[in-house]
């Protein structure tokens, strides 16, 4: 899966510094204040340019808001349907350990949200890490980890770097920092964003997947290109767009985004899985859910 840069990431550190407030829900769509806002900026980042009145505003609507898939049992459903994509299962605890070299050319992909040592993401986890814990086993791979950045090579990772990530998973610090890092890079952008859009919460598990899978940037094959894509083929609901129509629209950009990337053929994700959600007319992402993912089914109980 391919990555883009996480600690230190512009448009990821303004979304993160925007939505802090916790609060969560849906957009109410008669609001002509956010509308406008959201209007105003649709085909870049939308937040990139606000100034702290601006956050402030938006902070507080989305704190009044209902807190849709950041509730925490649906918060456990989003971490689940992720690890179905990412690992094939839904014991999405038991990803924090895992690492491999699928040949896909991104090298080692690794841990809850795929960090790979190609794309940068993994150098900035282990370097912001390894600096608060230099007893990290990953600490010795940082110059390595410099090396191959940029390439599918193992150099100087090969022996020991895979048993040293493995070591790490075990250690609580560890496992917290790749919550932090799903939670305030990923999850919470994608969420409050979606709810700005007027989203519910299917709406809000679909933009956060595509933010980890293509990474938070605004080019074309990124998180905001996929965005900017769908609005110019429909509107959102707080444009006044018909919910279930901007959603197709918004898969059908992250299905040909993917199929353009090499390593991303299998559209599962979208197809078997976030596409039977919506054609069922769940929006609220109500369970039970049973979907397929890589021909495989799986399953979330009321």
């Amino acid at each position: 899966m391919t990555r883009v840069v996480l600690f230190g990431a512009p448009i990821a550190v303004v979304a993160s510094l925007l939505f802090n407030s916790g609060g969560d829900g849906e957009l109410p769509t008669s609001s002509p204040a956010t509308k406008a806002s959201v209007t105003a900026s649709a085909q870049a980042d939308p937040f990139a340019s606000a100034d702290e009145e601006d956050r402030r505003a938006l902070n507080a609507r989305v704190a009044e808001m209902p807190p849709g898939l950041a509730e925490p049992k649906m918060r456990e459903v989003a971490w689940k349907l992720l690890a179905s994509a990412e690992g094939s299962t839904l014991d999405w605890r038991s990803q924090y350990g895992t690492i491999e070299d699928t040949d896909d050319g991104t090298g080692y992909n690794a841990g809850l949200v795929g960090f790979c040592s190609s794309t940068h993401d993994m150098l900035a986890f282990v370097e912001s890490f390894t600096d608060d814990h230099p007893d990290s086993p990953l600490a010795p791979f940082v110059p390595a980890l410099r090396k191959v950045d940029g390439s599918p090579s193992h150099e100087g990772l090969d022996p020991g770097f895979t048993a040293a990530w493995k070591q790490s998973a075990e250690d609580p610090a560890f496992r917290t920092a790749q919550d932090q890092v799903r939670l305030k890079q990923y999850f919470e952008p994608a969420v409050h964003l979606a709810k700005l859009d007027g989203l519910g919460t299917l709406g809000q598990y679909m933009y956060f997947d595509a933010m980890v899978l293509q990474g938070p940037g605004s080019e074309e094959d990124s998180f905001y290109g996929i965005r900017r894509a769908a609005l110019a083929e429909a509107d959102t609901v707080a444009e006044g767009g018909d919910e279930t129509a901007y959603l197709d629209a918004f898969l059908d950009a992250a299905r040909t985004v993917m199929k353009a990337k090499k390593n991303q053929q299998d559209t599962s994700r979208l197809d078997t899985a976030q596409r039977v959600f919506l054609e069922d007319g769940n929006l609220a992402l109500e369970l039970p859910l049973t979907w397929q993912m890589y021909g495989e089914t799986f399953r979330i109980p009321a």
